[in-house]
């Protein structure tokens, strides 16, 4: 973070008296300094807002109303995306999601999360006043009249007494489909039918349970009655966590509307629902690796990403009861899509419908995630486990649109975010420019290479690389992936000022030159194919591999347009070494807690006598999901 200092000033300003009349005086008065700075405070000192909601903050100085003051949300001057905007003026734009934080638990939650409002005095920047902002989605308010999607939900018996405590749990409902003439609810099993314990005709109610005050149906709207769901414990292949719930007459929105979801804004700047783009959705390829998405979700509201990786093979535990007690089971999933960023969902947005940004075209079914990523189901595999008697559902909607909300100053960081450097160990280092040294010759003989360089690896942040930094726009002659065990990585630009084998500090002026890598890149479908053979060949392998959780075709960074196998580790949980090239494919590894299916938080409240604790899916996978086995 930048900060920037202020110098303090007095300014003395000097008067000339002159009188009238009889007589007169002339002479300078000096006026008295104004009193230092002791104290700043603002008001309100607390304030609840929806997402894209606006709030007024006004700040005193010394007791004395004062526009003398710089405002910072979370730290930040003026505030970010993230965390939402404040003008000097002091009016703050919430931004458009409930911003995510660490559970403790390795997964992501809102509960709890207040962002802060701070103004500095000018003449004495260390006197400040503060104020904190709740954010809530409106994803979780009860609804009057027809429902629209993405908002909370639950079976009615997603909850279980024990003692003096009820545990309750829910999710989103997040997207309309059709069969046959027939609309459903479309959500995850484990929001609907409770991980495969409910009974068909099980009424689904909004909100969910973990949204009413008593943990129980009898302030919710029943809108859906279960009517089929994916056997988690016995279903074959390919696996999904998705049920369907047949809609109640009049008790949801026919048009497939999902909150926040639209191509516009009201009066009040707040994007209109919208409705996902009607059909099929799109088939898992390559070309979504980098795609920008977006999901609108119980907990965080509206967020916006981008697609990391495809083909992920992960596998989840599971426990029946929403307090996370019974027998736990767990279920492998195949081709499944991730999505980059632990801010895109928290605990109870599963259920959600991912679906692009350019236009709300379904991507996959929201159903597990970590502190840095999201995971879905293709909704070409949900959509075909649903066919019945040669009826295949398909998305209830509209035409193609453009999520709006995704677009506005205040969105939330997204795919776009840069890869962050890490310092690299000096004998990685040293080890890179000793072969970097030894190839130098053979590798500047490459015409499109200007220069050679070291630092880390992007594709794996705990090792050097050797740095090429070529020609942009040059065709590419064969450079390898690794010499002699040592990765290289790609940079480009039209000139460099430094040519030959450049020293640390040089190559790390050449790469500031550029813009920063990003997360994720486009790659081509033969680039993407040629990454599938080699998945299928050793992505069990690796999975069998100690500390590995996943293993995904995705882009790399080191190269961007080529390929790469994504292996996915727990942090904190010893592993072999990666090794840089699996036939010819570069790997990229990305660390994070585990994957969680259901995410589990709870908080407590009192009701009836009883100790009510809510859990967003209720700590239902035993504290995990996609752990490997």
């Amino acid at each position: 973070m930048r900060q920037t200092s202020r110098s303090s000033f007095w300014v003395i300003v000097s008067a000339i008296l002159a009188g009238c009349g009889g007589g007169s005086s002339d002479g300078t008065k000096n006026s008295t300094p104004p009193p230092p700075v002791n104290a700043v405070a603002v008001s309100p000192t607390a304030a609840t807002l929806d997402v894209f909601g606006r709030q007024q903050f006004n700040a005193s100085v010394n007791g004395q109303s004062s526009n003398a003051v710089t405002w910072q949300v979370n730290g930040i001057a003026g505030g970010s995306q993230q965390f939402g905007f404040i003008s000097a003026a002091g009016l703050y734009f919430a931004p458009a999601a409930v911003p995510a934080k660490s559970d403790g638990n390795g997964g992501s939650t809102t509960e709890g999360v207040t962002i802060s409002i701070k103004a500095v005095s000018t003449s004495n920047p260390s006197a400040s006043g503060s104020a904190t902002v709740t954010l809530l989605a409106i994803n979780q308010n009860a609804q009057n009249g027809p429902a629209e999607l993405g908002t909370s939900g639950s079976n009615a018996h997603d909850s279980i007494t024990s003692g003096n405590k009820i545990t309750c749990c829910g999710g989103t409902l997040g997207s309309l489909i059709q069969r046959g003439g027939t609309q459903f609810i479309l959500s995850a099993n484990h929001v609907l039918a409770r991980s495969d314990g409910a009974a068909i005709g099980d009424a689904i109610v909004q909100p969910g349970l973990i949204d009413t005050s008593t943990c129980t149906p009898n302030s919710a709207t029943t809108v859906a009655n279960l009517s089929q769901f994916f056997n988690l414990q016995n279903g074959s292949a390919p696996k999904i966590d998705a049920a369907i719930a047949q809609v109640a007459a009049g008790k949801v929105d026919t048009a497939g509307n999902i909150l926040l979801l639209g191509d516009h804004t009201d009066a009040n700047g707040v994007p209109v629902p919208g409705a996902p783009q009607a059909g099929f959705g799109l088939a898992e390829s390559g070309s979504l690796i980098g795609r920008e998405v977006a999901k609108s979700g119980r907990s965080t509201g509206l967020t916006c990403a981008a697609i990391g990786s495809v083909n992920a093979l992960t596998s989840v535990d599971y426990a029946p009861n929403c307090d996370g007690s019974g027998n736990t089971f767990t279920v492998t999933y195949a081709n499944q899509i991730e999505v980059l960023g632990g801010s895109f969902s928290a605990a109870g947005d599963s259920g959600s419908l991912i679906v692009t940004q350019d236009r709300a075209e379904p991507v996959a079914l929201l159903y597990a995630g970590s502190d840095t990523d999201t995971v879905g189901n293709p909704v070409s595999d949900v959509l075909n486990f649903f066919t019945s008697e040669g009826k295949t559902p398909s998305f209830v909607g509209g035409g193609a649109h453009s999520v709006i909300g995704c677009t506005l100053p205040s969105k939330p960081a997204a795919s776009s975010l840069s890869v962050a450097a890490n310092a690299v160990k000096s004998e990685a280092i040293r080890k890179a420019t000793a072969v970097r040294d030894a190839h130098a010759p053979e590798l500047l003989a490459h015409p499109e290479v200007q220069a050679l360089g070291m630092g880390m690896s992007y594709d794996n942040p705990e090792e050097a690389a050797i740095l090429l930094f070529v020609t942009k726009g040059q065709p590419r002659t064969d450079i390898p992936a690794q010499v002699d065990g040592v990765r290289t990585r790609m940079i480009e630009a039209d000139l460099f000022s430094r040519r030959g084998a450049v020293s640390l500090e040089d190559s790390a002026t050449l790469e500031r030159s550029v813009a920063p890598p990003q997360l994720a890149y486009r790659i081509s479908e033969a680039e993407y194919e040629r990454a599938r053979v080699v998945h299928a060949a050793h992505a069990r392998e690796q999975m069998n591999q100690p500390g590995v959780q996943g293993v995904a075709i995705t882009s790399s960074v080191d190269s961007p347009g080529e390929a790469a196998l994504m292996i996915f580790l727990v942090r904190g949980v010893a592993h072999g070494p990666i090794p840089a090239v699996i036939e010819g494919l570069r790997t990229r590894v990305r660390e994070s807690s585990r994957f969680k299916a259901g995410f589990g938080e709870a908080s407590a409240r009192r009701a009836c006598s009883l100790a009510v604790v809510r859990t967003t899916l209720a700590d239902r996978v035993n504290k995990l999901g996609l752990q490997i086995h």
